[in-house]
C-alpha cells in the first residue's frame, strides 16, 4: 500500500479562526467507491465557518472545506466514471479539502471540462450547484417564467453573483439585497433587475414599490435572523420561502401558524447535500451548471485568493463580510 503525506488544515476544537492549524497527515489508496485527488485550488464557503464555529456541530478532530478541483491520482474499486489523470472537481460530503492530497468518496466528484480551469472549478462547485438546484428545483406552484420576481439575498456573495446571471438567464426579474452600494452596484452588474441596500434602505418597502404591491413568487435567503419577518411579507399568496442558510444567526423558532394570513406561504429548508445524494443526480446538477459557465451564460468571479497557510485570515474576512463573489485557497 502507497502511503503519502499532504499538508492539512484541521480543528480540533469548535471556535474561531484560531482554530484552523495546518497539519502533516497521511494519505494512503483509495478504497472501494474512492478516488485519490491531488488539488490545484480549494474553495472557500461560508458553511466552513458554520462547522469550525460549531454551529453545525461535527466530530472532532475534522478537515475543513468542502469543494476543490484537481487531478485525480488513484481510483479505487466500482469507480467508473474517473480514470487517473482525469481533471476534476467537486462539492462534497464529508468536509476535508483543505489540503493538498485526500482519499474521498468518487460519488460526487465530476470530470472537469477542458474549457474549465481548476480555479474557476474550486470556486463553482458548491455555490453554482446551490444556484443550480435553488433556481431550478426550488420553484413556487406554477414555476417560474420569464419576468416573474424573485427576490434573493445576499446577491453579491458567491452564490447570489452566480444566482443573478442564471436568474437573467432564464428571463427572471431577480430583486437582489446587499449590505453596500458597492455590492449592490456588483449585483446590479452581473444581472440582478433591482438591487436594494438593506443596510439603509426599508427591503421589504423598495420589494412591495417594484412589484406594484404583488410581491414576489419566491424568496432565496441564506442570511437567516436578519432578513427572515420581512422576507416572508415580501412573498406574494402562495409564495415560496426557500432558506439555505444562516449567515447572520439561526432563524428563532416560529408558529407554523402564521404563514396562513400572510397568504398561505409555502416554506423550505434546503441543503445542496440532499440534492447531490446520488452519482445521477450530482452529474445531471453538474452538467446544467457546466453548460451555464462554458456557454458564457454564467461568470464565475473570484475576487479572493488566500494561500493554505493564511486560511485564518480568509475565514476572518468571511466573517466580517469583506468578501465578494468567490474565495479560494491557492497550493
Amino acid at each position: 500500500m502507497t502511503t503519502s503525506t499532504s499538508r492539512a488544515i484541521r480543528i480540533d476544537q469548535h471556535g474561531g479562526p484560531e482554530q484552523l492549524k495546518l497539519v502533516t497527515v497521511t494519505v494512503g489508496e483509495p478504497g472501494p467507491g474512492e478516488i485519490r485527488i491531488r488539488h490545484h485550488a480549494v474553495g472557500l464557503n461560508f458553511i466552513d465557518v458554520y462547522q469550525r464555529s460549531g454551529l453545525y456541530p461535527m466530530t472532532l478532530p475534522q478537515q475543513l472545506g468542502m469543494e476543490a478541483a484537481g487531478v485525480v491520482e488513484a481510483v479505487g474499486e466500482g469507480v467508473t466514471h474517473l480514470k487517473v489523470g482525469d481533471r476534476a472537481a467537486y462539492a462534497s460530503q464529508p468536509p476535508g479539502s483543505y489540503c493538498d492530497v485526500r482519499v474521498m468518496p468518487a460519488k460526487c466528484v465530476c470530470k472537469l471540462p477542458d474549457a474549465i480551469s481548476f480555479e474557476t472549478g474550486a470556486a463553482m462547485m458548491l455555490k453554482g450547484l446551490t444556484a443550480q438546484y435553488l433556481l431550478k428545483k426550488n420553484q413556487p406552484l406554477g414555476g417560474l417564467q420569464p419576468g416573474d420576481f424573485v427576490l434573493f439575498h445576499a446577491a453579491a456573495g458567491g452564490v447570489g453573483l452566480i444566482a443573478c446571471q442564471w436568474a437573467k438567464a432564464m428571463g427572471l426579474q431577480l430583486i437582489g439585497t446587499a449590505g453596500s452600494d458597492a455590492k449592490c452596484a456588483l449585483a446590479k452588474a452581473n444581472g440582478a433587475a433591482f438591487v436594494i441596500n438593506y443596510s439603509t434602505e426599508d427591503f421589504l418597502a423598495r420589494v412591495k414599490e417594484i412589484t406594484g404591491g404583488k410581491g414576489v413568487k419566491v424568496v432565496y435567503d441564506s442570511v437567516g435572523k436578519d432578513t427572515w419577518d420581512k422576507s416572508l411579507d415580501c412573498l406574494a399568496p402562495f409564495g415560496l420561502m426557500v432558506s439555505f442558510g444562516n449567515a447572520s444567526g439561526p432563524v428563532a423558532p416560529f408558529a407554523p401558524g402564521i404563514l396562513g394570513p400572510k397568504g398561505s406561504l409555502y416554506l423550505t429548508r434546503q441543503t445542496l447535500f440532499t440534492h447531490i445524494a446520488s452519482r445521477e443526480s450530482t452529474q445531471a446538477m453538474a452538467d446544467d451548471l457546466f453548460e451555464a459557465v462554458t456557454s458564457g451564460k454564467v461568470q464565475i468571479h473570484i475576487d479572493q485568493r488566500y494561500k493554505l497557510e493564511d486560511v485564518q485570515q480568509a475565514h476572518r474576512d468571511l466573517e466580517a463580510r469583506k468578501t465578494t463573489a468567490c474565495s479560494i485557497l491557492t497550493l
